[in-house]
This record gives structure tokens, C-alpha cells and sequence, in this order.
């Protein structure tokens, strides 16, 4: 022993209040437990000066508004602890909770938080003035810009159904079975990896003479996708860590629609971050952005290694360093 210290996982979650932030927070809490990783809860607070005539008449007191957030926020953590979905995870009544209570709004905190973070959960729609869009701002922000797996939760919470894999062979896909593997490993549950083909998307040569039958296709992606679901779970069985139970599943369909009927309100959906569509440029591909927006439950978005880098700290929220943490 050389008297180092050893460095904890950790677990981010942003809440506002909000119905689906208490959801993230139960999936944070389960998760964390699961990790063993201490559990950082992310809340911001709106500070508004009133101007009469280009004059301030009224200056809020910050220091109130931040203690009064943070007893909102204990008192949100201490119920969803006692939650029965939270209860019932190994570990979590022994969770590490720590408390961040900034100014303005969260979704740059957080980005910036999940540089040194395992795992990034975040509730589909908060308290935003726009509440009927199917994935709100904050939401879209995470899943798009942080440096590790972001879990955007509609619903549930507590440990996993199934996890439901989706797969198209691309890195970010590979990414996505890795990541995926190993939540259902921690969570006890089992994997489907799914893999949906269209016609229209495979037909792109315009030489090609015959396109291959439906059924044709499905026999070689179902090849494929058992052959990369082997070499993963082979490499975790050589390293001695758990090996879950695996099946794989090969769909005609638009890929998002097959993987957002694939996955229940009980179930957690791992998407890469792009996959093989068009627009690979893009930093959230139309397949992980549709799943994040429709799916019943949870989904984790996953990015491969080469895109985890959050975006540059602006002049705004993150020129300052971030507040102390607030005791829980």
C-alpha cells in the first residue's frame, strides 16, 4: 500500500423538482449504489434583479435562495433514499451524497461535472417554460455534450428489467454493447441486443443488380451482431468479471421505432451517441436523439471514446470555479 488515496466512482444527477427529475434521481441513487460511487446532486437556482427607469429596485437575498434551494434538495434526497425502489438496491442507505447548488441554469454545471464523472443521469423534461416538449433543454444539452454515459429517464428508476441494446456495427454501437453489458452485469439483468435493417438504408450502390432478401439479411446482421457480442463477453469472462446473459434479436424496421418498442418503462435503452446514418458529423445522431425523446423508460446514451471531451468552459456560469459543495 502505498497510502494513496483511492479515487471513488461518481455519479452526477441534475433535479429541479420536476416529476421526471425525481425519477433520474431514483435511477442516480440505484446506480450509485450499484458503483459503489458517491452521488453528486446537481440543483440551480434563478437569481432576478427587478429595473424600474434603469435602476434596481430590488436586490434578492442570494444566500437565502441558496439555502432554500438546498433544503429543497435534502429533503428530495432523504425521501427518494426511503423510496421502496431505492431501498431495495444493495448499498443504498451507505450512498455518499453531496449537494451543488449553483446559480442559473444547470445544464452547463453539469456538462462540466460529468468530465469526472462515470455516469450522468438527468430527468427527460424539467420545469422549463416549454414543459410539452418531449425532451427538454437540459436534457438535450447532457446527452449531446458530456464526457460520460448520460441516462435520460422518463420513467422508473430502480433496477433494470432488461437492458435493450441497440446495434448497427458501428464504434459507437460497440461502445453502446460494452456500456450496456456492463449495467446489466451490476443490475442482474439480462441483454438484448437489438439490430434493426430497412431495405431503403442498405440499398446505396446504385450498381448492384439483386438486393439481398430480407431474409438473407437478417441471417448475416444476426452473424455479425452473435460474433461481436461473443468477442465482449469473451473479454469479460478472461478478465473474470461477470457475464450476463445475452440474446440478440434481428428486426426489419426503422431502427428507432424497433428499439423504442423494444424497451418497457422498466427497461434501460443503451444507444451509441451515431451510428452509420448520413449525417455522421453529427454530434447526436437522429437514432439516439429519436430514442431519448420517445422511449418509455430510461435510455442511456453512450459516445465513443474519441467524442468524450465536454465542451470549453464559456464566460458565463463555468468562467468561475463552481460553488463548494453544500453539506447534505
Amino acid at each position: 500500500m502505498d497510502g494513496a488515496a483511492v479515487q471513488r466512482p461518481l455519479v452526477v444527477v441534475g433535479v429541479d423538482g420536476s416529476e421526471a427529475s425525481r425519477a433520474a434521481l431514483t435511477h442516480a441513487f440505484a446506480a450509485a449504489a450499484r458503483r459503489g460511487a458517491v452521488l453528486e446532486v446537481v440543483a440551480g437556482y434563478a437569481v432576478e434583479v427587478a429595473y424600474l427607469g434603469g435602476a434596481p429596485v430590488w436586490l434578492p437575498d442570494v444566500a437565502f435562495i441558496r439555502e432554500e434551494t438546498a433544503a429543497r434538495v435534502r429533503a428530495l434526497v432523504a425521501g427518494t433514499r426511503s423510496a421502496p425502489a431505492v431501498a431495495a438496491v444493495p448499498g443504498a442507505g451507505d450512498v455518499e451524497v453531496r449537494l451543488q447548488v449553483l446559480p442559473g441554469p444547470p445544464a452547463q454545471a453539469l456538462v462540466e461535472r460529468s468530465g469526472d464523472a462515470d455516469l450522468l443521469v438527468v430527468g427527460s423534461r424539467g420545469r422549463g417554460a416549454v414543459r410539452s416538449v418531449l425532451l427538454g433543454s437540459v436534457a438535450l444539452h447532457c446527452a449531446t455534450r458530456a464526457a460520460c454515459p448520460v441516462v435520460v429517464v422518463h420513467a422508473g428508476g430502480g433496477a433494470p428489467g432488461r437492458v435493450v441494446v441497440g446495434d448497427d456495427g458501428s464504434p459507437g454501437a460497440r461502445a453502446a454493447l460494452v456500456t450496456g453489458v456492463e449495467e446489466a452485469a451490476r443490475a442482474g439483468a439480462d441483454v438484448d441486443v437489438v439490430v434493426a435493417f430497412d431495405i431503403e438504408d442498405l440499398w446505396i450502390d446504385l450498381t448492384t443488380a439483386v438486393v439481398p432478401s430480407p431474409e438473407r439479411i437478417r441471417d448475416e446482421l444476426a452473424a455479425r451482431t452473435r460474433a461481436t457480442v461473443d468477442a465482449v463477453l469473451a473479454e469479460r469472462g478472461a478478465a473474470g468479471r461477470v457475464v450476463p446473459h445475452v440474446r440478440t434479436t434481428v428486426v426489419q424496421g426503422r431502427a428507432a421505432e424497433v428499439l423504442v418498442a423494444a424497451a418497457g418503462a422498466d427497461d434501460l435503452l443503451v444507444v451509441g451517441s451515431r451510428g452509420r446514418g448520413v449525417l455522421r458529423g453529427l454530434v447526436l445522431g437522429s437514432v439516439a436523439l429519436e430514442c431519448a425523446m420517445h422511449a418509455l423508460g430510461a435510455v442511456m446514451v453512450v459516445h465513443p471514446r474519441e467524442d468524450r471531451a465536454p465542451e470549453p468552459v464559456g464566460a458565463g456560469h463555468g468562467a468561475d470555479r463552481p460553488a463548494p459543495p453544500v453539506p447534505a
